[in-house]
């Protein structure tokens, strides 16, 4: 389809972003950059954020579909989407049932399990009187996390009882579902998924203990292998296993799948996000480039889906 048709087709475009997250800031600034890329290619778009202005605008301005750059809660675990449906706008991205579960990591990891794919051991604590059993359960050194937040946000790696009770007091105040999962000592990737199709992997390598929000967002440290520096059998293997992923979840349109490799080469699955950043840091931009689509060819390919999807 040529450029000026597809544009014309897209009509009048709500870029969703902002929002009353954890991860607002990184929001707005991802939503900025998908903004200009949009006006700048002649998509008649406009910014949205639902913490200033709710849904009323939404749902009055005659918008012929949403780009959704709402990141974490409210814009990533399905709120959002069940509200577009609702309101019969076209939206990218994942459905209702796949923003939700894999924002929930806990979901998440139960259906890997139940569909045989291999995510790090973990025991879910609750309450501060789950933390021994879970601890004995798990092992150190563990990695502490909010099952229900993104961006990295109250994720502490700990090496005892104490450190475990201080970093779980941090992560309960964010959710009360917190995961302890098993320490995987080894280089982590990403894959980005468009349109079905994994993207070439990364590679992160970061000083700090681990990916966290520094790394990702504020960092000059951080760097990005892109080729990742795998042979190319072992890169499709892993792309296969993050597709299935994926999938399993529910995931459509675009998205992105976190994975780790342990000392023996066993890959362990992390995360899926359903709307990753598109900041200067951010990792699908990086990989559609090593692909050969700038980004704004990247926000019109995610826009476009909006126009076959059928909910």
């Amino acid at each position: 389809m040529e450029n000026h048709e597809l544009i014309k087709r897209l009509g009048r475009v709500a870029v969703l972003l902002g929002g009353d997250s954890a991860e607002r800031p990184v929001s707005l600034k991802s939503g900025k950059a998908v903004l200009q890329a949009l006006r700048q290619a002649g998509v008649n778009a406009e910014p949205l954020d639902p913490a200033e202005e709710g849904l009323v605008r939404l749902a009055a301005g005659r918008f012929d579909r949403a780009f959704i750059v709402l990141h974490g809660r409210g814009g990533e675990d399905g709120t959002m989407q069940g509200a577009l449906q609702t309101l019969g706008i076209p939206y990218t991205g994942s459905g209702v049932l796949g923003s939700a579960l894999a924002m929930d990591k806990l979901r998440s990891k139960r259906l890997w399990q139940a569909e045989g794919l291999p995510t790090a051991p973990y025991a879910l604590a609750r309450h501060r009187e789950d933390l021994a059993a879970a601890a004995e359960q798990v092992g150190f050194p563990m990695i502490v996390k909010p099952s229900r937040e993104g961006s990295s946000i109250g994720m502490s790696r700990v090496e005892n009882l104490s450190e475990l009770e201080r970093a779980w007091s941090e992560a309960s105040r964010l959710d009360e579902q917190v995961l302890l999962e098993r320490w995987i000592d080894g280089p982590e990737y990403t894959a980005a998924v468009l349109d079905g199709r994994v993207l070439p992997l990364i590679r992160l390598e970061t000083p700090n203990v681990f990916y966290d929000y520094e790394a990702k967002y504020e960092s000059n440290t951080t760097r990005y292998h892109c080729p990742c520096g795998l042979d190319e059998a072992r890169e499709a293997e892993l792309a296969s296993l993050c597709r299935q992923a994926f999938e399993a979840v529910d995931g459509s349109g675009w998205g992105r799948v976190d994975l780790m490799l342990d000392g023996d080469g066993q890959p362990w699955l992390l995360e899926v996000n359903t709307v990753p950043g598109m900041t200067d840091h951010s990792l699908v931009p990086m990989a559609a480039e090593a692909e050969g689509l700038d980004f704004q060819a990247l926000v019109l390919r995610i826009l476009a889906a909006t126009l076959e999807v059928q909910r």
